[in-house]
């Protein structure tokens, strides 16, 4: 299985990650990557971005040295009436939606039932696009059959977390409640994404671990979401217009004697 597309990485405006734009496109050209989503932690999470870096992301680059790029955000699942910590008028403008549970955002009692409900209300808000690295029962426990059965109804990826399987982790352990959750998207005929989750750009586009985990779990290649930059853009497109996309533009970084020659680069 090979994937040329990652739908969740992140740079140095989630506060907790070390990379820029330039360098997660850098990194993904020089990996094969056709297009990353970057999605930067909401509000809501400590160190997370402000609004306004969501509402200004227009200005990125949509094609960066021949690389997609999707503004988005990772949002948090919140007490809000659209689930998330960001609100709809911005969702509304970006070009990917992710949202998941992080600590210190305000669900850390490790309550099934709330989590659960909370996570509901968020996949039913039609400008959600995935759910993140639903596996970390640790510490945000949820219902398996009511967020999968919940997902595949509303068309929104459940994601394979490749860091959930790196040792290093702070969701190390988490690796075989994500692999739970993969197979029964599988089974329930809910769209499924393998994300990077990237906090610095040499990481990003590394899957190995999650491409084994789904293969073994069966899927397949045309399973994937993010198989291509193609196959994402379609189904993406197909839930729901992204009105942005094209913003950015079309930007390929100069070469030495281009930028002795005055280049925009």
């Amino acid at each position: 299985m090979r994937l040329r597309a990652d739908l969740h990485t992140h740079t140095v405006a989630s506060g907790h990650a070390y990379s820029t734009v330039t360098e997660i496109a850098a990194a993904a050209r020089d990996n094969g990557i056709e297009l990353v989503a970057v999605t930067d932690h909401g509000p809501g999470c400590p160190g997370g971005a402000h609004l306004w870096h969501f509402w200004n992301m227009k200005v990125i680059p949509s094609v960066l040295d021949g690389v997609r790029i999707l503004k988005g955000v990772e949002a948090n699942v919140a007490d809000a009436d659209n689930g998330t910590d960001v609100p709809d008028e911005i969702l509304r403008q970006l070009d990917f939606v992710a949202v998941g549970f992080h600590p210190l955002t305000g669900f850390d009692e490790c309550d099934r039932a709330r989590n659960t409900a909370a996570l509901l209300k968020a996949i039913a808000n039609p400008l959600v696009d995935m759910v993140v690295h639903p596996g970390n029962g640790a510490e945000f426990p949820l219902d398996l059959d009511a967020v999968v059965d919940a997902a595949a109804a509303a068309g929104v990826i459940i994601e394979l977390n490749a860091h959930s399987f790196d040792p290093r982790s702070s969701r190390a352990g988490s690796g075989e409640r994500e692999r739970e959750f993969a197979a029964a998207a599988h089974a329930a005929g809910a769209p499924i994404a393998i994300g990077s989750d990237a906090h610095f750009a040499l990481h990003v586009g590394r899957f190995d671990a999650a491409i084994a985990v789904a293969e073994e779990i069966g899927l397949e290649e045309a399973d994937i979401v993010n198989r291509s930059a193609a196959s994402a853009l379609e189904f993406l497109l197909g839930r729901r217009e992204r009105p942005r996309l094209e913003y950015g533009g079309v930007w390929e970084s100069a070469s030495p004697e281009e930028r002795g020659a005055g280049s925009r680069w």
